[in-house]
């Protein structure tokens, strides 16, 4: 293994702390970082635009500040990267899509000011579903992202390529956001850590929206402390956010590592079925260990959880189009297939049917809520089946073998199952954008084909704390999976 191979085994908590003592520089851990990127890239297609010199020059600074005592903690000279929804003043920031293609902005997004306070040295932006209208990330103008299990699968979407680079090791920590699951379905796909926060524990200004009522964003990482210490740097309050919350910020990291003895959680009944029979066996394995590590579980249930994908993407597609109003009417052949057929959906969508789907979500929280007292935690598969096949939903495939993520059309795969993204993806993720709970994907093993299968750690508004306590616990009894062949 060459030193630079070495230098991406590491995790940012590790990292970090070789950093800070000096036993390693940002220098040489941000040039491993951009030949892993040249060297994966061609694959993957993770990147929309890689910031060589600008990384070069900040890590440069980084060293120079650390060296002269000035280390300013755990993201310190740390090479990360963004979904290409941040603002980033002066560099391409497209959305994904061709309608901002040559866009540049002259100020940078909260997440982003905050990581590059603390010393984050900015590899580029990444791959996604174009403007985040999807669960898939195959883009037709920047390039299909592939999985780095298996290239002929996909990534998950909408935040892809945050998810792939993390596994290629070509960025140390990514930002995702999540609409309906888009942080924590590429995690479940790629087989990495995805943490939706609250809602509004993240400003998101400057951050690209899809749907403002049910937008977040977080961390996408290696493993559950870094996704804790993301969270650390990005959260709170932000002034020029109002939807931004003031609620206190607690150690995120402070209960990593605590005993999960005498603790309970409940499994959500009705996301245990529709399931494949592998992720049904891996799911139970994960229980068991769980059980190993001291949690009582038991059955809970949310039955206002069976509508809460349909009520999400009602509010989904409205805001949407809300948003993309003067695009979709002057430049509508400009958009992708899907992401155009997903506007004009929202066009039509009627007032009426938004204003029920907003009433509708106090059920779904109230009903999760409850099923949450005396419990810790609430525990679900991430998603029924592993990465789909990326010739489904391949952009020059006849119409009628095409997916909209979020319609939930049923589209035939090539051995002759139908899949639809809705009953086997948004199902389980969904329900908790529309309560804005906190949830967090991890890995919990691999399909007979190689494929990464995950569950989700889904907690109390503003209590990530113990959702991090419960996922740290299963990762370290659990271990890592094996690294994909990239």
């Amino acid at each position: 293994m060459s030193s630079f191979d070495e230098l991406l085994t590491f995790d940012v908590a590790a990292l970090g702390e070789k950093i800070r003592s000096r036993q390693i520089s940002p220098v040489e851990v941000t040039e491993a970082y951009l030949g892993r990127v040249e060297k994966t890239d061609t694959q993957l297609s993770a990147y929309i635009t890689v910031t060589s010199e600008r990384a070069r020059a900040a890590a440069k600074a980084a060293q120079n500040e650390i060296a002269a005592d000035g280390w300013r903690g755990p993201f310190h000279g740390i090479p990360i990267a963004l979904k290409d929804l941040c603002y980033t003043r002066g560099i391409l920031t497209t959305g994904g899509s061709k309608i901002l293609a040559g866009f540049v902005p002259e100020f940078d997004c909260t997440v982003w000011a905050r990581l590059e306070q603390a010393g984050a040295v900015l590899l580029g932006k990444l791959n996604l579903h174009e403007f985040a209208s999807g669960a898939t990330t195959t883009n037709p103008h920047f390039g299909t992202c592939r999985n780095p299990y298996n290239p002929e699968r996909v990534p998950g979407g909408s935040s892809g390529g945050s998810a792939a680079a993390i596994v290629a090791r070509s960025a140390a920590a990514t930002i995702g956001t999540d609409t309906g699951g888009s942080i924590r379905i590429p995690a479940a796909f790629c087989g990495c850590i995805g943490m939706k926060p609250t809602w509004s524990r993240v400003s998101r200004y400057g951050v690209m929206p899809l749907a403002d009522s049910l937008d977040h964003a977080g961390p996408i990482t290696r493993s559950v402390r870094d996704a804790a210490l993301m969270l650390q740097v990005i959260a709170g309050h932000d002034p020029n956010d109002p939807t931004s919350s003031g609620e206190p910020m607690p150690d995120f990291s402070s209960a990593i590592g605590r005993s999960l003895k005498g603790t309970r959680a409940g499994i959500i009944k009705q996301l245990l079925e529709g399931v494949s029979g592998e992720v049904a066996s891996c799911f139970d394995a994960a229980l068991s260990k769980l059980r190993d590590l001291g949690v009582a579980l038991d059955e809970v249930s949310i039955p206002s959880i069976e509508q809460a994908a349909a009520i999400a993407t009602t509010i989904m597609f409205a805001e949407a189009a809300e948003f993309h109003e003067n695009w979709i009417r002057t430049r509508p052949q400009d958009y992708g297939f899907d992401v155009r057929r997903t506007l004009e959906a929202g066009m039509l969508t009627p007032a009426m049917y938004y204003v029920r789907a907003q009433r509708a979500r106090a059920v779904v929280l109230a009903e999760a809520l409850a099923a949450l007292k005396n419990r810790i935690a609430l525990i679900a598969p991430t998603a029924a089946i592993p990465a789909p096949r990326i010739d489904i939903f391949h952009p020059e495939s006849a119409l009628l073998r095409r997916a909209d993520a979020f319609a939930g059309g049923r589209t035939p795969n090539p051995s002759g199952e139908p899949i639809n993204l809705v009953t086997t993806v948004l199902r389980f993720t969904a329900p908790f954008n529309l309560t804005g709970q906190p949830a967090l994907a991890l890995p919990i093993g691999l399909s007979s084909e190689g494929l990464p299968l995950s569950m989700q750690i889904i907690g109390r508004p503003f209590d990530e704390v113990s959702v991090f306590q419960v996922a740290a616990g299963y990762e370290e009894a659990h271990g890592p999976l094996p690294r994909p062949k990239v």
